[in-house]
């Protein structure tokens, strides 16, 4: 008799670890939902912009986080995104990934008030199953009690050259040193801050994917959920 599968799978890890792209991966693999947690940021960053709120303003932004109704489906139509976002009955899956939300959405992140309150949606979506979750503090904070996690770590000068063969690639200029620098320096605030500092959980499965292509990396954690 086999084992099930795990229902609900954690991934948690630093920048560049390649855990977006895997999770989505797994997820298809699956047949799960793929939910990475960051897009909720952009969802209440879209929101306080739509609604010309004042992004400076911690406790008016909580607020709005905390009200929010934000959730995350299995992808409704075949246009290259990974779900659904939907605020009230409003699709936003690609209103996030606008220019405006990417230069404010590490203002609204940082908020104590509205990862707390993220969190708790993230969970509300979590406990039903049949997802991967990926974030940085899932197995730890977001879904303790999550059937599998597994967190991806690579070194920072591993990541810094993935990234910069990234931006490359499209045709980008790109300073190898500096992404380096940024990669090192987002670590330490990662790893230091006050409210879920990133970190594996106790009973995480930590994986370090330096050596490892992408193929590789799926098939081991696809080994470990079945």
């Amino acid at each position: 008799m086999t084992n099930p599968l795990p229902s609900i799978i954690a991934l948690d890890g630093p920048a560049a670890s390649g855990k977006s792209t895997v999770g989505r991966r797994l997820a298809d693999a699956l047949g799960y939902l793929f939910f990475d947690t960051g897009i909720m940021y952009r969802a209440v960053t879209w929101i306080a912009l739509n609604h010309d709120m004042d992004l400076n303003d911690e406790n008016v932004i909580t607020q709005m986080a905390q009200s929010a109704q934000i959730d995350i489906r299995q992808p409704s139509q075949d246009d290259g995104r990974a779900c659904d976002i939907v605020v009230g009955d409003k699709d936003i899956t690609w209103d996030v990934r606008s220019g405006d939300v990417d230069a404010n959405v590490s203002l609204v992140s940082a908020y104590a008030g509205v990862r707390k309150a993220l969190s708790e949606q993230q969970r509300r979506i979590g406990m039903r199953g049949k997802v991967v979750m990926v974030g940085r503090d899932i197995g730890t904070v977001v879904l303790p009690e999550a059937d599998l996690k597994v967190y991806m770590d690579a070194s920072a000068e591993e990541r810094a050259r993935r990234r910069y063969t990234e931006i490359t690639t499209r045709g980008e200029q790109a300073d190898y040193d500096e992404i380096l620098k940024k990669m090192i320096e987002r670590d330490r605030i990662d790893s230091t801050r006050a409210v879920a500092p990133l970190r594996p959980a106790d009973d995480a499965l930590v994986l370090n994917t330096d050596k490892l292509s992408e193929e590789q990396v799926l098939t081991r954690i696809l080994e470990m959920c079945r």
